[in-house]
C-alpha cells in the first residue's frame, strides 16, 4: 500500500490532488457542535498543502437522497476548516459540475478547495457499478492523485472510496495508517497484543455487535458489556428488565455466549430505571435482580461502575465502543462518564472506537489525550474488528 509519503517524495508541486476526507460532522442548523472529524484530517491537508500541491477535498455528510438538500451542504465545514488551516478556502457548490470544474482549474499551488456533499449526487453510493463508476470518472477527470483518509467511510463501496482509487495514482493517508495499525493490535495480528486485554461494548442492541462479540471473545481476557444491550443479556441470566430495551430473539443467542466465555463476559450488577425515557423522568438506582415491570434501564448503576473500573485496572489494552447509557440525557450520563473515568486511567494502550463513544468522550468535557487513541469510524472499526473486507482499503492495496 503506497503512502502519503510516497506520494509527497515523488513531488506535489502544482499536480491536482483529490483528499476523500470524512467531515461528516454533527450539525445544529448550520452550526458545528463536534469538530473533530474536521481537525483529524489537518495533517494530511498541511502536508499537501505546504509541499505545493492543489488540494480537493471531497466527503460526504448525512444521508440526503441522491439530490441536492440545503441542510446537508457542506458550506459550514468549509468555513470551520479554512479557520483551522488559516487560510481561505474555496468551496465548490457542486460536486463534478461547472462549479467543480471551474474551482478546481482557479487552484494556485498550495490552495485548498471542499467540494460539496458527493452524496448530493446519486452516483455516489449507487450499487449499481455502472452509475457508480460514472460519477468515479468524473471525480478523477478534476485530478491527477488521490489519497484517502476518510477511514470512517473505507467500510463502504462508494463512487469516491473503492471506484475513484482505481482510476488514479492512489495513497492511503496518514488517519487511514494510523487506524489501521491500531486495528492490527487490537486483532492480535500483530502478536504484540499486551495483556491483559479488555474490551468495553455498550450501545442499543446485541446484534449490532453481536459479529464483534464472536470475532473478539476468543482473544480477550474480559468483556464488559453495558449499554441497552445489557439487558438482553441480563434476560439471557434469568433476570426480569422490565420495560427496558430487550431483544427477545437474541436471548438465547446471549444465554449461549455466558456459557461459552465460562465467566470472562463481565455484566452491570445495578442498574439506574426509569419511569420513561426522558431527562425529567423519575428514577432510581436498583439492583439487576429487581428492576421493577413498569420501568426501563437507561444507565448502569455506580456499583457497576465499580465492578467495570475493578476489572479495567489492571488492564494493559483496552477497547472501548459504545455508551453505557443514554448519556445525551444528563441524569444518565454518570455510567459513561465512570467508566471513561477508568480507561484513562489505564496503563496501557487505550482505544475509543468511534461513534457514540468517541461523541461521548467529548460530550462530558473528557480530554482526548487522555485516551491512547480515538478512531474517527466506528462502523469501519467494527467491521475490522470482525474480519471483513473493507472496500477502501482493499482499493489502497491494489
Amino acid at each position: 500500500m503506497k503512502t502519503l509519503d510516497d506520494l509527497l517524495a515523488e513531488g506535489v508541486e502544482g499536480r491536482r490532488v483529490l483528499v476523500r476526507a470524512d467531515l461528516n460532522v454533527p450539525l445544529d442548523g448550520k452550526t458545528i457542535t463536534d469538530d473533530g472529524r474536521i481537525r483529524a484530517v489537518l495533517p494530511t491537508l498541511r502536508a499537501l498543502s505546504e509541499a505545493g500541491a492543489r488540494v480537493i477535498v471531497a466527503s460526504h455528510l448525512g444521508r440526503p437522497k441522491g439530490a441536492p438538500d440545503p441542510k446537508y451542504s457542506l458550506e459550514p465545514v468549509a468555513q470551520r476548516l479554512g479557520e483551522l488551516l488559516g487560510r481561505p478556502i474555496a468551496f465548490a457548490t457542486d460536486t463534478v459540475g461547472e462549479s467543480a470544474r471551474s474551482v478546481t482549474a482557479s487552484l494556485a499551488s498550495g490552495d485548498v478547495a471542499l467540494l460539496e456533499n458527493l452524496r448530493f449526487n446519486a452516483g455516489e453510493t449507487s450499487k449499481d457499478e455502472a452509475e457508480r463508476g460514472a460519477f468515479a470518472d468524473e471525480l478523477a477527470a478534476l485530478v491527477e492523485a488521490y489519497v484517502d483518509d476518510a477511514f470512517g467511510a473505507v467500510h463502504r463501496k462508494h463512487a469516491s472510496v473503492y471506484d475513484v482509487a482505481q482510476r488514479l495514482p492512489h495513497f492511503a493517508g496518514g488517519l487511514v495508517l494510523r487506524e489501521l495499525e491500531v486495528l492490527v493490535k487490537l486483532t492480535g495480528q500483530a502478536g504484540d497484543t499486551a495483556r491483559p486485554y479488555i474490551v468495553v461494548l455498550g450501545g442499543s442492541k446485541v446484534s449490532d455487535k453481536l459479529a464483534v462479540i464472536e470475532a473478539l471473545l476468543p482473544k480477550v481476557d474480559k468483556l464488559l458489556v453495558g449499554g441497552g444491550m445489557c439487558f438482553t443479556f441480563l434476560k439471557a441470566q434469568g433476570h426480569e428488565v422490565g420495560k427496558s430495551l430487550l431483544e427477545a430473539d437474541m436471548v438465547d443467542t446471549c444465554r449461549d455466549l455466558l456459557d461459552r466465555a465460562a465467566g470472562r463476559i463481565v455484566l452491570p450488577v445495578d442498574v439506574a430505571a426509569a419511569s420513561e425515557f426522558s431527562a425529567d423522568a423519575s428514577w432510581d438506582v436498583v439492583p439487576v435482580s429487581e428492576i421493577p415491570a413498569d420501568r426501563l434501564g437507561l444507565d448502569i448503576g455506580p456499583a457497576s461502575v465499580s465492578l467495570f473500573a475493578e476489572a479495567l485496572a489492571p488492564a494493559k489494552t483496552v477497547f472501548w465502543n459504545g455508551p453505557m447509557g443514554v448519556f445525551e440525557l444528563a441524569p444518565f450520563a454518570s455510567g459513561t462518564r465512570g467508566v471513561a473515568e477508568a480507561i484513562t486511567k489505564v496503563d496501557g494502550f487505550t482505544v475509543v472506537g468511534g461513534g457514540d463513544s468517541a461523541a461521548a468522550v467529548r460530550t462530558l468535557g473528557l480530554d482526548d489525550a487522555a485516551f491512547g487513541h480515538i478512531s474517527t469510524g466506528g462502523g469501519a472499526s467494527l467491521e475490522y474488528l470482525e474480519g471483513k473486507t473493507l472496500p477502501g482499503v482493499a482499493a489502497l492495496e491494489q
